[in-house]
Parts: structure tokens; C-alpha cells; sequence
């Protein structure tokens, strides 16, 4: 089906392509009956003006873009809270990426910002980006930086007390011989749930076994070689600790191949509760980050910003949440 163009709505209501344009401008000229008949039009047809040209005659496009390095299950959660948030904010939404792959392409935003701002965007959020320029050329909010909340707006949530509280279910449980299993290390929120998992691991006076510590890179393929060598030990863990839920399904993949028993031979806990999650076998046990609200609250802030509210707190962190399901419980 070929778009519908301005001479369309033009032939359709039997007026010129001026006449069409001064009332999607709304300018001055145009008798109420003509003015009614091409605004009838324009609804039937499903006439849309383009992005550019709107933004050529007054600036602003009136579009918010998602900015991400590729889409995956954080990101796609963030894109929901988002588009939950902007009914009633006069905004629309563009989800972009390049089709990046996250921790080998620094510098994805900036590329994405300079394509996209002041013809397609009015401002931006940022998912997870390695790079946020204070000088950015529209304003912009990121959520979960890898530097973390330093410069720009950002949201995020509390990585550290989330890290502690799934540290702190597995002691409480009985462990002790706890396996970790980091996150990307180029990322403040991986670097801030490590630092979680020994802060109670050292409250409880329980040391940690480095050769229970592997990186598993937020990735399920890339968790399952760390898991393996991991749980291939002499003297394997009880539990093991992912940093987050794609990297702890990955370690009950690697769990059944090994002739496993979640939780009765090993118990696993995540941190993100994406929607997989609960319906793994059995349905995971994790740390609930609040990905949607995030979203919701990054839009909130960055329409805030755009109108000017320079008093706006531009740091918000969320809490996160201890979900127990079925892959935790007391050591044999």
C-alpha cells in the first residue's frame, strides 16, 4: 500500500495542494466549510505528514526516540514502560537501533544522536549507554549508564541493596559455599551487584572462594562456559549467584546437562526478573528490577526536562525486589 501524499488529500477533497497545507499548518485563509472538508480528508485517508518536514517548519517533531545498542529482553521492558508513559505528553515514540551488539561498539549513541537529532527526535532516552556526552544536541536521559549516574540525567535501580538481599536469601538459606557468576564488567551496575555479593558475604563472615567466581557477560552463551567450569569443581558450590537472569538461566542449563537437581543439588538465584523468568523449570528466584518503571520514569524525566523544569531531580533510582520461586532452598 503506497503512502498517501499531500496531493491526494488534495484531489480527494477538490481543493489545492496550498489549501492542504495551510490547514495541516494551520495558517489563516481558509473558509470553515474547506478547512472541515480537508480535515475530513486527511482522517479518511490517514494522511500523516512527514517527521522531517514538520520538524523543517517549526523545530520540533514532537517524537521521542529509544535509543539502544540492540533489543534484547532489558531494553524491550524499558520500551514498554516508555510506551506506557507517554499518553497524554503530546509525544510520540521511535525505537532505534543499529543493531549493535552491547560491550562491542563504544560510542553507538553519539553515531545514533547525530542521525536522529533535529529531524527525527526532540530528545532521547538512552539505554544503557557507554558513552554520554553532556553537549548531547538534544536533551537526553540515560538509563543505567556504564559510568553510572555522573553528568546527564539518568535512572537506574539499586543495584548494590538488590546484590546484598539475593547474597543474603542463599546465607539466610544455610549456604555457604557460594558460587558468583559477574556481569559485564564495563558496567557500573555489574560492578555495583559484585560489590553487593561480597559486602554480605563479608558481613556474614563467609570468604569467598575465587575459584567460585566466574564473569558470564549478562548473556546466556556466554555464561555457560563459567558455569560449567564452575560446577565442574572438585568441591562445586551450593548455589550459585548470576548477576542477572539470562546468565542464571544459562546456569540451569548447564545444571541439567550436568545431571543437576535445581534446587535440591544447587540452588540459583537471578537479578532483573525478566519475563522469562517465571516461566523457567523450575520458575526462577531473583532480584526484581523495576526495568518497566524504569522506562516510565525516564520518559517522565526527559518531557520534564524538554519543558524547561530545571528543578527536577535528575537522579532517580528505584528499589529492587527479593522474588523467591523454585530454584532456592536449604543445602542437603
Amino acid at each position: 500500500m503506497s503512502r498517501v501524499t499531500i496531493h491526494d488529500v488534495a484531489r480527494e477533497a477538490g481543493v489545492s495542494v496550498a489549501t492542504v497545507s495551510k490547514v495541516i499548518n494551520r495558517r489563516y485563509g481558509v473558509a470553515s466549510a474547506t478547512h472541515a472538508r480537508v480535515e475530513q480528508v486527511i482522517e479518511e485517508l490517514g494522511y500523516e505528514s512527514s517527521l522531517v518536514a514538520r520538524s523543517l517548519r517549526s523545530h520540533k517533531t514532537h517524537v521521542i526516540g529509544i535509543l539502544v545498542s540492540e533489543f534484547e529482553p532489558f531494553s524491550t521492558e524499558i520500551l514498554k514502560g516508555a510506551s506506557q508513559a507517554i499518553a497524554g505528553t503530546g509525544y510520540e515514540l521511535l525505537a532505534y537501533s543499529g543493531g549493535g551488539r552491547p560491550g562491542s561498539d563504544i560510542g553507538w549513541e553519539r553515531r545514533y544522536l547525530s542521525r536522529l537529532s533535529g529531524t527525527l527526535i526532540d530528545g532521547a532516552l538512552l539505554v544503557t549507554p557507554t558513552v554520554v556526552d553532556p553537549a548531547a544536541p538534544v536533551p537526553v536521559v540515560a538509563i543505567d549508564p556504564h559510568a553510572g549516574p555522573s553528568g546527564p540525567a539518568t535512572v537506574d535501580s539499586d543495584n548494590f541493596a538488590g546484590a546484598v538481599a539475593a547474597t543474603e536469601h542463599l546465607l539466610e538459606l544455610g549456604h555457604r559455599r557460594i558460587g558468583f557468576l559477574g556481569g559485564r564488567e564495563d558496567l557500573e551496575s555489574s560492578r555495583l551487584r559484585a560489590r553487593g555479593f561480597r559486602h554480605a558475604m563479608e558481613a556474614a563472615g563467609v570468604p569467598v572462594d575465587p575459584a567460585l567466581v566466574g564473569v558470564g557477560g549478562y548473556r546466556r552463551d556466554s555464561a555457560l562456559g563459567p558455569a560449567a567450569t564452575i560446577l565442574a569443581l572438585p568441591e562445586p558450590p551450593t548455589a550459585i549467584f548470576a548477576a542477572n537472569d539470562l546468565s542464571a538461566l544459562g546456569v540451569l542449563a548447564v545444571a541439567a546437562q550436568r545431571g543437576l537437581h535445581v534446587p535440591d543439588d544447587l540452588s540459583v538465584i537471578g537479578f532483573d526478573d525478566v519475563p522469562d523468568a517465571a516461566s523457567s523449570t523450575p520458575p526462577l528466584t531473583t532480584v526484581r528490577q523495576p526495568i518497566q518503571a524504569m522506562g516510565t520514569a525516564g520518559i517522565e524525566l526527559l518531557v520534564a526536562l524538554m519543558a524547561g523544569q530545571t528543578d527536577r531531580e535528575t537522579h532517580v533510582r528505584l528499589p529492587t525486589e527479593l522474588i523467591v520461586r523454585g530454584t532456592t532452598r536449604p543445602p542437603r
